[in-house]
């Protein structure tokens, strides 16, 4: 083999190294925007599942005899802030969707006890728990988009070659899903 030959060797051995490197910096950066949006969709539902009790025990006082109520909650509510812990995106939105019926059927009580409507305490953790969904729906989306732009990204050329170097996979969307959302509500005015 001549000099010129191991040259060319040798350039064509950097720039496929140099190529397989490309994206590196880019992927990490993308990967760690995805990780922090999880962590703020983790904060947030914890937000949601740390009020409830407070909002449980104000009810309690007007409602003693809707128990069962209070039980669906607390059991609802255990399991979000399980999954929070665990930190598995899908046993979240399970865990979160999974809340949200007994947690409207507690907020719903409220409708039978004016003077509970009226309550201060109860009023302002209602206004804090709708700031919370609002504050998830809001961490999902920068999650999503985050995890867009990652996904997008180790699938370009040169990256998706790095990407697999790495070891790095397309990341999952969280992603809600709300019983009886597929359906189209029926209306009936026949009645």
């Amino acid at each position: 083999m001549t000099t010129n030959e191991r040259r060319w060797g040798y350039a064509a051995a950097l720039a496929i190294l140099l190529a397989a490197g490309c994206g590196y910096n880019t992927i990490q950066t993308y990967d760690e925007q995805v990780n922090a949006a999880a962590s703020q969709i983790k904060v947030q539902l914890q937000r949601r599942a740390d009020l409830i009790p407070n909002l449980v025990e104000t009810v309690k006082g007007y409602a003693k005899q809707e128990q069962t109520v209070f039980t669906e909650v607390a059991e609802a509510r255990a399991k979000l802030a399980g999954a929070v812990q665990g930190g598995n995106l899908q046993q979240m939105a399970e865990a979160n969707n999974a809340l949200t019926a007994p947690l409207g059927r507690l907020l719903a009580i409220a409708e039978n006890y004016p003077q509970l409507k009226s309550n201060e305490n109860f009023r302002a953790l209602q206004d804090q728990l709708e700031g919370t969904e609002n504050r998830i729906a809001v961490a999902r989306q920068d999650y999503n988009e985050a995890v867009n732009r990652y996904n997008a990204y180790i699938r370009l050329f040169p990256q998706v070659l790095t990407a697999k170097v790495l070891g790095k996979g397309p990341r999952e969307y969280f992603e809600l899903q709300t019983p009886g959302a597929a359906q189209a509500p029926k209306v009936d005015f026949s009645k």
